[in-house]
């Protein structure tokens, strides 16, 4: 049988750390983590996550964790073969290894390592001892050949999958019994360890097999009657099938260095522990050791006014506590305020209460829409509102939030303009570092109060059960509301204490982050018009052409298959059709990620019918099919969220819907943008910076070529294939104007002469012949570019023009590839940093504009890359143009004048 963990009183618990180690290595988001000096970090995390677990499920289980030793064992004596297939290490693991048996052994937990052998041995000889003093045993591995010890006495469980398996579900699971999981090894061999088995063996013919013969010896002394194919794999594999049954044989008696009796736990040792979560930068380990404190409870006015957690919650329900609490926020020269909903969609969103604290520790919840059975009576939502209202907008009261942009959105839904917003955390956080962590509140509290705050999915409940706030009853709902409100008073202190001190960080926050949040939120509530017939259409005709595409692809690969399958398709691909493996997966099998696909595209039909096949499919779902279903009822209109702390460099992103990945470059793709449109009278303006990444370098680097070039108002790839290739510029030809601009857009990505070469179907000498001509040409380029390498590895961190700062913690990463990637990032990062400032100066400088204007003929509707897209009344078209114009060419001062073109249109295709 096959169920969850149950606790149970002391089984002993042998962890295969190495199994795990190799796992969590192999997360995606483990694989990011990192400290801020570039150790890895994630497989550590990995590791004692699945500990914590355990620790957790168990909380008298005697845990032992064992891992393999370095060098060969015994089973490269047998088979010299052993393993061979298997890559080195990785450094970036090899390198988290001695850090996390330090951690492990300050835990406490006893560690083994034994030479010779393997961790399977180890614990199979440790599980073979407890299962004879009938000691319960539970084996914590995610490795299938652990499946040979389960005994009634010892059991399995995969501690990332929260599945434990006894001797039915080994059963259950490979069709074979335990006593028999050795000979069904043997027979299918095992391409990682290198093992030899039957050619074409599965685990289903391996298990058909045995339980037709119920041991390898009689499936070989029958082999004979195996007919077919596979039969004759299975007699040719007859005389190393003994040999794969030794090697697949976990060792029952391996001389240990400790008994039974002394693996046990010995007490937690907090200073190491403090001191290595403190190297290591394990945020979570040590909130864990320092923190000892219980979650706060919420008060009603009925109860004493007594300390919960050394924090003065209160909840209200009365008049006279409402005007209490009314009074002290003005009067308070900061309070923090937070907005309690249904829903995270701003338009739908229904208030359900707020929250506000004055000072640290004091803080108050005032519910009004929670409507679940038996609530509590309650304040009416209109009276608390009527009498916030002026408060909430009154400039001169200062407000700190959590994403305040969310609250003010919210409560425009209640006629209520939120002002006086002095400070947002989330922001603070993502200028003092955009990636030093998330910046969400719940990772904000544990990154810089070493606090572990109530998750709405403790009070809520998850998944399709998960109710609403209404629903939650207010005794669960206040403590977590009124703590929301506390923790954002405690994160501003903490925070704005570093921030205030960087004058150059203070200044990006005060002038380009705070100010940009009630221009986005005014964006967002306008929103923007959808044409859902064309939409409509154009999901028909994509369908029409999708089935098209697939009866093609059929065709090509003379058989009928699933598209989204990837093993299908690596079938089709490289085993039928015989086209290159341009690169692996990591578990060996060829890829078919989308560059492997556009790479193979250049050169065989069935690829580039599925790099189409692929574009559509996503257009369609993510935004034809869709957009119709976003465009809200009460507005007529789609409104987007747009994030500010969100990408490492500044740039803005948006999501339901998207606006920043719907194509230009393909017909499709300008079709959908040909849905944006204008209402009656009024028509749509895009205007674009011109090369703004490219004019930034010119700045950055202060080459003089460059800088000549954009003041005489030169084309820059003419004017670079003119310098590179000695060409005069009126004989430049279109071939070298192609080459000069990928050798711009290039080197300000970090491209390799490789990628250039790639890219420009050449041989990788002349690649490097044209970097070198370019470096020649703008040495200025080549001089900021050395200085950036070697400053980043100083600080760790690029500055845009502004003073943002654009952290790189793996610039000092022992992995080459990862450090490389950094370094290359330290290239290009100033210059989108730079780009997402100035764009967004330029939104608060054309807001402002818009805001003193006596009427309603412009707003800003969208902000894509370097764009912003206006809607506009036509008889103002002539008069308010060339100002967008203006002001977003003045918005800053760099070397090199910026330059915006605008466009107009019924629509936005028409306008780009």
């Amino acid at each position: 049988m096959t169920n969850s963990i149950q606790n149970l009183s002391e089984p002993l618990i042998l962890v295969d750390g190495s199994s795990y180690l190799f796992r969590a290595y192999h997360v995606p988001y483990l694989q990011a983590l990192s400290t801020s000096y570039g150790q890895p970090t994630g497989a550590i995390t990995g590791v004692l996550n699945m500990i914590k677990s355990l620790q957790k499920s168990y909380p008298t289980g005697n845990i032992v964790v064992i891992f393999d030793a370095k060098g060969k064992t015994f089973r490269n004596d047998m088979y010299p073969d052993y393993k061979a297939n298997r890559p080195p290490m990785p450094d970036d693991l090899r390198t988290q290894i001695e850090p996390l048996h330090r951690i492990i052994e300050a835990m406490g937990l006893p560690l083994l390592v034994i030479d010779g052998v393997e961790a399977d041995d180890v614990i199979g000889t440790l599980a073979h001892q407890a299962s004879e003093l009938k000691i319960e045993t539970i084996i914590s591995t995610g490795d299938k050949d652990m499946a040979q010890l389960v005994t009634p006495h010892v059991r399995l469980i995969n501690t990332m999958t929260n599945v434990e398996m006894d001797e039915a579900g080994v059963i259950e699971k490979f069709g074979v019994r335990p006593n028999q999981i050795i000979d069904y090894l043997a027979l299918m061999g095992d391409k990682v360890d290198n093992i030899p088995g039957v050619n074409k063996c599965g685990p289903k013919t391996a298990a058909k097999w045995l339980n037709e013969h119920s041991s390898l010896e009689e499936v070989i002394a029958n082999a004979d009657k195996v007919k077919g194919k596979i039969g004759e794999y299975l007699r040719e594999a007859i005389e190393f099938l003994p040999l794969s049954y030794k090697l697949a044989t976990i060792k029952l008696d391996v001389k240990l260095t400790q008994s039974l009796n002394d693996l046990k736990p010995l007490p937690q040792k907090d200073n190491d522990l403090i001191e290595l979560a403190n190297k290591y930068e394990l945020k979570r380990l040590l909130s864990e050791i320092t923190q000892k404190t219980p979650p706060p409870k919420a008060i009603s006015d009925n109860d004493d006014e007594t300390s919960i957690h050394n924090e003065n919650y209160q909840t209200v329900f009365t008049q006279e506590a409402l005007d209490t609490w009314l009074k002290k926020i003005s009067s308070s020269p900061l309070f923090a305020f937070d907005t309690e909903t249904t829903s995270l969609n701003y338009m739908d969103a229904e208030l359900v209460g707020v929250s506000m604290c004055i000072a640290e520790g004091e803080a108050a919840y005032i519910p009004f829409a929670h409507d679940y059975p038996d609530a509590p009576d309650q304040l009416n939502r209109e009276s608390v509102l009527s009498a916030l209202k002026p408060i909430l907008e009154d400039k001169s009261i200062k407000k700190v939030g959590q994403h305040l942009k969310f609250d003010k959105n919210v409560l425009a839904n209640y006629d209520i303009d939120l002002q006086g917003i002095a400070f947002d955390t989330m922001l603070e956080s993502y200028v003092l570092n955009s990636v030093g962590s998330k910046h969400n509140m719940d990772s904000l509290a544990e990154t810089y109060l070493d606090k572990t705050t109530i998750h709405f999915e403790d009070i809520a409940g998850k998944g399709s059960k998960q109710l609403t706030f209404n629903q939650i009853s207010i005794d669960k709902a206040a403590p977590y509301a009124a703590e929301d409100a506390d923790i954002t008073f405690r994160l501003h202190n903490k925070i704005w204490g570093q921030l205030s001190t960087e004058q150059e960080l203070k200044e990006v926050f005060e002038s380009i982050e705070l100010p940009l949040i009630p221009v986005l939120a005014r964006m967002e509530q306008f929103g923007v018009l959808i044409n859902s017939q064309n939409l409509a259409q154009q999901s028909q005709d994509i369908a029409m052409r999708v089935l098209e595409i697939e009866k093609d692809v059929y065709d090509l690969a003379g058989e009928e298959f699933n598209l989204g399958s990837t093993k299908q398709l690596q079938e089709i691909l490289f085993n039928k059709l015989k086209l290159p493996v341009l690169k692996k997966t990591p578990k060996g099998a060829p890829s078919t990620a989308e560059e492997v696909l556009q790479e193979l595209a250049n050169s065989y039909p069935l690829p580039k019918l599925l790099m189409e096949y692929r574009g559509l499919s996503k257009l369609k779902n993510t935004y034809t099919d869709k957009l119709p279903k976003m465009i809200n009822p009460r507005t007529g209109r789609v409104h987007t969220s747009y994030h500010q702390a969100i990408t490492a460099t500044g740039r803005l992103s948006s999501t339901d819907p998207n606006l920043q990945n719907i194509p230009i470059r393909t017909p499709e793709g300008r079709r959908v943008r040909q849905a944006f449109i204008a209402r009656d009278t009024y028509k749509i303006v895009a205007a674009d910076y011109s090369q703004i990444e490219l004019r930034i370098m010119a700045h950055l680097s202060g080459d003089k070529g460059l800088l000549n070039a954009f003041a005489s108002g030169k084309d820059i790839h003419t004017a670079t294939a003119s310098e590179v290739f000695s060409t005069p510029l009126e004989e430049v030809t279109v071939e070298q104007r192609r080459n000069a601009k990928a050798i711009n857009f290039g080197l300000i990505y970090g491209m390799s002469a490789f990628g250039l070469s790639r890219q420009l179907n050449i041989s990788r000498q002349d690649a490097q012949r044209y970097m070198d001509l370019y470096f020649e040409r703008y040495p200025g380029v080549l001089t900021y570019m050395e200085d950036t390498r070697v400053l980043v590895k100083e600080k760790g961190y690029v500055s845009t023009v502004f003073g943002r700062r654009l952290y790189l913690p793996e610039i000092n990463a022992s992995n080459g590839m990862r450090r490389k990637g950094a370094e290359r990032a330290a290239i290009n990062a100033p210059m989108q940093g730079t780009a997402a400032d100035i764009i967004k100066k330029a939104m608060i400088v054309v807001d402002n504009w818009i805001q003193a204007l006596p009427n309603d003929d412009i707003r800003m509707i969208m902000q894509v890359h370097d764009e912003l897209v206006f809607e506009i009344a036509e008889h103002k078209i002539a008069e308010y143009q060339p100002k967008i114009i203006t002001l977003m060419e003045q918005a800053v001062s760099l070397n090199v004048p910026l330059v915006v073109e605008a466009g107009i249109g019924d629509n936005w295709d028409e306008a780009h």
